[in-house]
């Protein structure tokens, strides 16, 4: 499987802006979260059977504002500063007006142009995803044209193909059941991955918390660099399930 893993120039008010509104994250950390939960996925996506793609967004698909610069180079830098220098590394730059149509444009090619057997989409933005979901998405992949793992609020953190399906609006919210629904129309057989949380929620990032918590306490590492941020700001959840600062 390719695993193709769609990232954004990490970039104040670019990456996890929605943290910074409704959580005690600034723009800077918000930025260092997103950087953190990048390295973990690549780490996982490296440990695993699959083959990494980095699908950047580069000056033509970011919005006004933050269409300058060198997105390229800094995707790049933020890339080879978690895998390391002489890592191999596939980079792509995304092509498409939306969400659904870079995402589309991808799989078609890989799986229609280059004859891939199957690809898989992982969200940048899911640190506790581990080779034992990326291995197994392969796998159901084989008995499955599409497989789809669950994120918190309707949403997807992966989305694997080894047939295409019509992109058009597919991730419209809520994402999981657009997405299964427009696979079953057409005729698409459909699996799903186990659940996890992604950061690009506040509701994904107390899950997220709670998680690392969860595995320190269990002696039970993972998310490494997800987990030594989160323990250097200080973030937590309270008894009323509210993020806080320590």
């Amino acid at each position: 499987m390719i695993v193709v893993v769609p990232v954004t120039p990490p970039r104040e008010g670019l990456v996890l802006s929605s943290l910074v509104e409704q959580s005690p994250l600034s723009a800077a950390e918000a930025v260092s979260l997103y950087e953190t939960t990048v390295a973990d996925v690549l780490w996982a996506v490296a440990s695993s059977g699959g083959d990494l793609l980095v699908n950047y967004r580069d000056a033509d698909t970011l919005p006004d504002g933050h269409a300058d610069g060198d997105p390229e180079a800094e995707v790049r830098a933020l890339v080879l500063d978690a895998l390391g220098e002489d890592a191999e590394v596939r980079f792509e730059r995304q092509v498409g007006s939306s969400r659904a149509a870079r995402v589309g444009n991808t799989v078609t090619h890989l799986l229609e142009r280059e004859g891939a057997n199957s690809v898989g989409v992982l969200e940048p933005t899911a640190p506790l995803v581990a080779r034992t979901e990326i291995d197994g998405a392969a796998m159901s992949l084989r008995r499955y044209d599409v497989v789809l793992g669950p994120a918190e609020r309707g949403g997807t953190y992966f989305t694997g193909f080894s047939e295409s399906i019509d992109f058009t609006d597919a991730y419209a919210t809520p994402e999981l059941s657009t997405l299964a629904q427009q696979a079953a129309d057409d005729g698409r057989g459909v699996g799903f991955a186990p659940m996890l949380p992604t950061v690009a929620t506040p509701t994904g990032l107390q899950a997220t918390v709670a998680r690392l918590a969860a595995q320190q306490a269990a002696d039970r590492p993972g998310a490494e660099a997800t987990a030594a941020l989160v323990d250097d700001l200080g973030i937590g959840v309270g008894a009323d399930g509210e993020l806080e600062r320590e």
